[in-house]
């Protein structure tokens, strides 16, 4: 349990200097101010589509480069041989990547329901459900790339090549409204489109529909299965 507890708190300091970490903190902050300025007081449309930004930069990007970069420069190995396990490690980084995109969301929120006056739901059980089961798909998402890829570079690139595909098809490049009908079908059940929907059925008033849980749970459970399979230590 020392063990473990000093593992945290070195992964915890090692987070807090990583720049990929402000880096997905900043640019959905960044996103959200900008375009903040245009919207008006009680807007349902622009922050849950900024948390969904900051979730997944976390979960494509921030997961898998660190995963696969600790895998590259031998950390796992070298762990197997002390007592704390590789997957202690893998313990520790998923709670650490999940406070980190607390921390976003809670900027995000903060600035949203205060400076710019957007709308912020009264349902806190509908935003936790909708939140954890999206930032679970997501996670699931970076656990594969952290599983397939050589090294953190080729994470890291395999990551910002998938996440811009899926933010379009999400709709947080551009309006759904204003895609294709069958672009934006498809790109509501895709990871990210789907938290997408989910938390604006939230930010509508409402309980995420049962549809977008189970595909979202299914992404979860299945990808994490995947990753698990093809993950390798070293």
């Amino acid at each position: 349990m020392n063990a473990l507890a000093k593992l945290t708190t070195v992964e915890l300091k090692l987070l807090a200097r990583e720049p990929g970490a402000m880096f997905t903190i900043l640019i959905p902050l960044f996103i959200l101010v900008v375009f903040g300025s245009s919207i008006t007081p009680g807007d349902t449309v622009l922050l849950p589509m900024s948390l969904a930004i900051a979730v997944g930069l976390v979960g494509l990007y921030q997961l898998p480069t660190t995963l696969a970069t600790y895998r590259e420069r031998g950390v796992l190995r070298r762990l197997s041989t002390t007592p704390v396990r590789p997957t202690s490690l893998l313990t520790v980084q998923l709670a650490l990547q999940l406070v980190l995109a607390l921390t976003a969301c809670g900027l995000l929120v903060a600035v949203a329901g205060t400076v710019l006056r957007a709308h912020v739901p009264s349902s806190a059980l509908a935003l936790t459900v909708a939140f954890l089961l999206g930032t679970a798909a997501m996670f699931a998402v970076g656990l594969l790339i952290a599983a397939l890829a050589p090294n953190g570079r080729a994470a890291n690139g395999i990551g910002v090549l998938l996440y811009f595909p899926m933010a379009y098809l999400a709709g947080l490049i551009q309006p759904p409204h204003q895609m294709p009908p069958v672009l934006r079908n498809v790109g509501e059940y895709t990871p990210l489109g789907a938290f997408r929907r989910v938390l604006a059925e939230v930010w509508a008033g409402g309980f995420p529909s049962p549809v977008m849980m189970a595909v979202l749970a299914a992404y979860a459970l299945l990808i994490s299965l995947a990753a698990a399979r093809f993950f390798r230590w070293e």
